[in-house]
């Protein structure tokens, strides 16, 4: 017997219905697991209804794989769809996110680097159990088509019996199903491949809405006011853009632990109660610098309008942005910009990424060399996860033992929660760093820090690991965020600032939204498009310190809707 001949006899054949039905459940059962635990909490004690549910997805399920059960088309598709769930599943199992638009999103602007982090053994071994094996078997078995008018025929009426029995399922306990679809909008996007692959279609539309834009200009009118042309020395501001750093876990905002014992020796101003503007830092650190409040803030417009460092540029400032992460995420397309990680040779870095002192060399000389106005961002690589304990040298391995691997399941919740303060304590160090160097320069300079996390870190409460859960169901260990200022002595007197007074508005609420017109007002920039009411610290500069110059006025907070006119 030929080896052609024995596989042909040992090769299964099934029908395509048959093939169909069998990858339904698959997916179904296989592939949700998340979701059907959120379903189960969800559905509470209503057990027959979520049995109802499961019944009406399947069918559901099964008449969209019907159709493309034809010749040529049906094993590419369905190979596709169990490649999906697989990948989709892991994410979702082992760090309880959801797979969204903004997670696409992040995942298509993401570096080598960070995305090698999630890159382990165990997403291999899902992905080969979960997705290799069913996809070979797929391939290898022999499907059994029928002559195309009959197979229009059958699965016409494959097709129509599932849907009218899905919708009779779901008719019979629709108030439940409103429900629950209504109060948890996130159980739907769980669900495997659908959830995934709707999020990319939608983000491939808005990338296409996209490709012809054109950026609206913003604030041209800027000016630096009277305040800082009397300065007498160059003003600079240092804006440090966090990178997933919490605020419960800041020793500031009253945390058990001594994660920030050098600002609070410097007597940094600390914003308690921040909170951010979306979960993931392509969604938030363009909302940070728009002008936009988190409200009315959407990608498009923040893409088709020039931002904070733009206004900055048009008042005469010199804007610097200088990058430890994965980008500005088109923020300083117009500016000055230098990416950290392609520095070589430097004991700092290791496989495309550095530790965030890899900025302080770099600013010594910088403020020592400065002779103009200006602003230079640090966008740091803090407490990104799930490698926090590449985030922080031996010497700031404080609390232990710290998870020392990028598969978190592996760790217990302390492990991480230890690597992840280390990642704190760190960022303190480095915080505390930039101000000693702007200190040590205020002879010449009059300096000021600020620092906003992006976003925070949820360490495995409520199963839920890393960041980027869509916002209205996020948890506060995403969304509240440290905010924290310091002023050099210079500084406070050139520009009238009163830290005690901001002191003991530290408690009040503030967020993102806060930052586009708080580093205007540190910079003294007259322009229509600011909004003295959402600048953190325009209450506690001196009584001359809102005053303006002639033309110039601020505008309330109700405004800035569209602060470029014809925009949308």
């Amino acid at each position: 017997m030929s080896v052609l001949t024995f596989s042909r006899i040992r090769r299964p054949e099934i029908g395509s219905v048959a093939l169909c039905a069998i990858a339904a459940a698959y997916l179904l059962l296989a592939t949700n697991n998340t979701f059907w635990t959120h379903a189960d909490r969800y559905f509470g004690d209503s057990k027959t209804s979520l049995l109802f549910f499961g019944a009406a997805l399947y069918l559901a399920l099964f008449s969209i794989l019907i159709p493309m059960s034809v010749k040529y088309l049906m094993k590419p598709a369905l190979i596709f769809f169990i490649l999906v769930s697989a990948s989709a599943s892991y994410f979702a199992d082992a760090f309880g996110v959801i797979v969204d638009r903004d997670m696409i999103g992040s995942a298509v602007v993401t570096t080598p680097a960070e995305s090698s982090h999630l890159l382990t053994g165990s997403l291999a071994q899902h992905l080969v159990v979960y997705g290799l094996v069913p996809a070979l078997i797929v391939a290898w078995v022999k499907v059994r088509h029928r002559r195309f008018l009959q197979k229009f025929v059958v699965n016409f009426l494959f097709v129509t019996a599932a849907l009218f029995a899905a919708g009779g399922l779901v008719y019979s306990n629709f108030a439940t199903y409103a429900y629950v679809l209504r109060e948890h909008t996130d159980l739907m996007k769980r669900f495997n491949p659908t959830g995934p692959i709707i999020a990319a279609a939608r983000y491939g539309l808005s990338t296409y809405r996209e490709r012809n834009l054109v950026v609206q200009p913003l604030g041209t009118d800027a000016h630096q006011g009277g305040r800082i042309a009397q300065a007498g020395k160059p003003v600079v501001v240092i804006v440090v853009a966090g990178e997933t750093a919490r605020a419960m876990n800041f020793w500031l905002n009253g945390y058990g632990r001594e994660t920030n014992p050098e600002l609070k020796a410097l007597g940094a101003v600390n914003y308690s109660n921040t909170t951010s503007c979306g979960t993931a830092t392509a969604v938030s650190l363009p909302c940070m610098f728009s002008v936009y409040p988190r409200a009315d803030y959407s990608d498009w417009k923040a893409r088709s309008t020039e931002n904070l460092v733009n206004v900055l540029t048009h008042a005469g400032v010199s804007v610097t942005w200088w990058d430890n992460n994965t980008g500005s995420k088109g923020i300083a397309d117009l500016i000055s910009f230098a990416n950290m990680t392609k520095q070589k040779n430097s004991p700092l870095c290791h496989k495309g990424e550095c530790l965030d002192e890899i900025f302080l060399g770099e600013l010594d000389r910088k403020l020592g060399a400065t002779t103009r106005n200006s602003v230079i961002v640090l966008h740091q690589l803090g407490s990104h996860g799930p490698s926090y304990y590449l985030r922080y040298p031996e010497a700031y391995r404080r609390f232990t033992p710290d998870c020392r691997t990028p598969e978190l399941m592996r760790c217990t919740t302390a492990e991480i929660v230890n690597a992840y303060d280390n990642t704190i304590l760190y960022t303190d160090h480095v915080l505390a760093s930039v101000a000693k160097l702007l200190e040590k320069h205020q002879d010449r300079l009059a300096g000021a820090m600020i620092y906003m996390s992006d976003h925070g870190e949820s360490l495995g409460e409520n199963g839920i690991y890393l960041h980027g859960a869509p916002y209205a169901i996020a948890p506060e260990e995403q969304t509240r965020i440290p905010f924290i200022a310091w002023f050099s002595k210079s500084y406070q007197a050139v520009m009238g600032v009163d830290t005690g007074c901001l002191a003991k508005e530290s408690d009040q609420p503030r967020s993102h939204d806060n930052l586009f017109h708080t580093v205007l007002g540190m910079m003294d920039v007259e322009t229509k498009v600011y909004n003295r009411a959402l600048d953190a610290f325009a209450s506690c500069t001196r009584p001359d310190a809102g005053k303006a110059a002639p033309g110039y006025h601020a505008v309330d907070s109700q405004s800035i809707v569209n602060p470029v006119s014809g925009l949308l």
